[in-house]
C-alpha cells in the first residue's frame, strides 16, 4: 500500500511541475537579459565613453595642468572624436569645492580650456569643441573635467 501511495504521489508531483497556468510563457535566459537597445544621441555617448575610457579627467587640488593619466583619456577622446567628425563635445571644467565662487569659475574655465587645448593639438577640428566653467556650481565633479557628446 505504501509503494501504491509513493508511485502515485510520484506521478501527481511530476504532471504539477510540468503543468502551466493558463496565460503564462515560459522565460527563456534571451528574455530575462534583454539590454535596451541605444540609438542615436544615446549610443554615442555610450560608444565615445567606452572607447575613450571615460567622460571625466581629474586635476590635483589648485592645479590647472593634465596629468598622465588625463592626457590619456584625451588622447582616446581625441581618436574617437577624428572618427566622428560630426559629433559636436562640450567640456565642463569644475573648480574647487573650498574656494570662492569667482576662483571656482576661473579655475574651473583655464581646466576646460586646458582639456580643449589638448583635444586641438591632438587634431580635433576647434569647431568641434566647446569649453565652459560651472566652477562649484555642480558639486560632487570638483577639481575634474567632463566632456560630454551633445
Amino acid at each position: 500500500m505504501r509503494k501504491l501511495i509513493f508511485v502515485t504521489a510520484l506521478l501527481l508531483g511530476t504532471a504539477a511541475a510540468h503543468a502551466q497556468l493558463p496565460g503564462l510563457r515560459k522565460r527563456g535566459p534571451a528574455q530575462s537579459q534583454k539590454q535596451p537597445i541605444l540609438q542615436g544621441i544615446d549610443a554615442l555617448r555610450a560608444d565615445f565613453g567606452a572607447q575613450s575610457g571615460g567622460t571625466t579627467i581629474y586635476f590635483g587640488a589648485e592645479s590647472v595642468g593634465l596629468t598622465v593619466p588625463a592626457r590619456t583619456i584625451l588622447s582616446a577622446q581625441a581618436a574617437w572624436l577624428r572618427r566622428h567628425p560630426e559629433v559636436v563635445v562640450r567640456i565642463e571644467g569644475y573648480g574647487d569645492s573650498g574656494d570662492t565662487r569667482d576662483h571656482a569659475l576661473a579655475v574651473g574655465a583655464r581646466r576646460a580650456e586646458e582639456a580643449r587645448s589638448y583635444l586641438v593639438l591632438l587634431g580635433v577640428p576647434a569647431a568641434q569643441l566647446s569649453a565652459t566653467s560651472w566652477g562649484k556650481e555642480r558639486p560632487g565633479l570638483g577639481r575634474a573635467v567632463t566632456v560630454l557628446v551633445r
